[in-house]
């Protein structure tokens, strides 16, 4: 691997972000500056000026036109930055000619977001899939990235065949890095398939959290659970999965998985890369939604959350379920809070209205994920005096919803038990099948 490709000179510090805002574009061109300048920040950039620059119709060689690119030239030049963020997807060659006209280093949107998640992700797992998006993107690039590459290079065997150009060379050592990276994520996801196998085996449902970059699942993780995820103001604070078991009410526990906010163009290369980690939301029993509802761009950011799941496959043996949670009702005014609560409420249980920052509306939200996850068949059964093994088995393995004792002693018993739990009480204790509690008549 060439020395040049995996060591990466560290950022510039100053710089000036620039949103195109194509004609018809269907967001905020303000709140997309907002969240490009958030991304930059993200990387540890000092941005000095930031603009939206309207772009009617896209230059095939700079996507700006020639006036435009020489105002964001002589912007560059006042506040002394080094790089150029354009909040947009850009060609090799526009990046290329961008570069030279503004003697400066681009990076354009997929560059930033791949950069951040190169420098944030810490398991072995997030590495590979990182490595693998941005070597997929590298590779069209190398006209930018090095200026060797006119030189040819003759040999034999490991540095290339006769002629061969350095810019050869390298798009064929990415290649075969790109060939052993997707070998080891596919050992990656076959690992992944057997954990999620074992835990079917146990009876815990499992609860994903989603949602755009920034919208508070962290926050809303450790709430739930008492963990200490880190939660930041900050776009992508999370980027490895974490998973941990909450109560929910009547005792049941569940697992739930803290994913990688979702952004609006989020990267091709990284949709593929990231699979197995969105393999995780597929699996899940249900999907929580979290909305930033004090955000003004909450509904096109939901928008893009849903395209996103929308290109997950559904899991074959369950249908997806999602439960929006609109958070962070603390941050809008007091006036309008009601309102949010109050259409909160009228959506027939597919939203509950919270803060994860000062714990409103958390308790609901745990009844209704409860709701929504409690499969678990009710069975009624009579015990025996001398049948307190199994009575204490019922409580370690189900949820004992209520017991009474009759004047013999017997003991009724109405529990939910997972079929697997069911099984193994009926071979520990020898019972007769039990039945629904439903449809279950027991003499007194």
């Amino acid at each position: 691997m060439s020395r040049a490709l995996i060591n990466h000179a560290p950022p510039v510090q100053a710089a000036v972000v620039i949103h195109p805002d194509r004609h018809g574009a269907e967001r905020d061109p303000d709140v997309r500056l907002e969240e490009a300048v958030g991304l930059a920040g993200a990387l540890d950039l000092e941005v000095r000026a930031a603009e939206v620059a309207k772009v009617r119709k896209a230059t095939p060689a700079t996507l700006f036109g020639r006036g435009k690119v020489d105002e964001i030239l002589a912007l560059r030049h006042a506040v002394e930055a080094d790089v150029v963020v354009v909040d947009d997807g850009l060609t090799p060659i526009q990046q290329r000619n961008l570069e030279k006209a503004w003697e400066a280093k681009v990076i354009d949107r997929t560059g930033l977001i791949l950069e951040i998640f190169a420098r944030r992700a810490r398991t072995a797992e997030g590495k590979l899939q990182v490595e693998l998006a941005r070597l997929d993107y590298e590779r069209s690039r190398l006209v930018r990235t090095w200026t060797h590459l006119e030189r040819q290079r003759g040999g034999l065997g490991k540095t290339g065949g006769p002629g061969e150009t350095q810019i050869e060379l390298d798009r064929r050592l990415i290649a075969d890095r790109i060939v052993r990276l997707k070998a080891e994520l596919e050992e990656v996801r076959r690992t992944r398939g057997l954990h999620r196998k074992a835990r079917r085996q146990v009876p815990h449902p499992t609860v994903a959290l989603v949602g755009y970059t920034n919208a508070g699942k962290s926050t809303l993780f450790n709430r739930l659970t008492g963990a200490e995820v880190l939660a930041k103001d900050l776009l992508f604070a999370t980027l490895d999965p974490t998973q941990r078991t909450i109560k929910l009410p009547h005792g049941r526990p569940a697992i739930i998985s803290d994913t990688v906010g979702f952004i609006s163009d989020l990267p091709h290369e990284l949709v593929e890369a990231f699979r197995a980690t969105l393999e995780e939301v597929a699996e899940a029993d249900l999907i929580l939604h979290v909305r930033d509802v004090a955000s003004s761009d909450s509904a096109a950011q939901a928008r893009d959350v849903e395209a996103v799941l929308d290109r997950i496959p559904e899991a074959e043996d369950k249908p997806r379920q999602i439960l929006e949670v609109w958070n962070k009702i603390d941050l809008i005014p007091d006036e309008d809070r009601g309102l949010v609560v109050a259409r909160s409420l009228n959506t027939d249980g597919r939203a509950v209205a919270v803060s994860a920052a000062t714990g409103e509306g958390i308790e609901p939200l745990r009844r209704r994920i409860a709701e929504l996850i409690d499969d678990e068949p009710e069975v009624e059964m009579v015990l025996d005096p001398a049948e307190g093994e199994a009575l204490a088995w019922l409580y370690q393995n189900g949820r004992v919803m209520s017991r009474e004792t009759d004047k013999e002693g017997r003991v009724r018993v109405r529990a939910r038990l997972h079929a697997a739990a069911l099984g193994r009480f009926e071979r520990a204790f020898s019972k007769e099948p039990l039945r629904s509690a439903s449809s279950t008549q027991v003499d007194g």
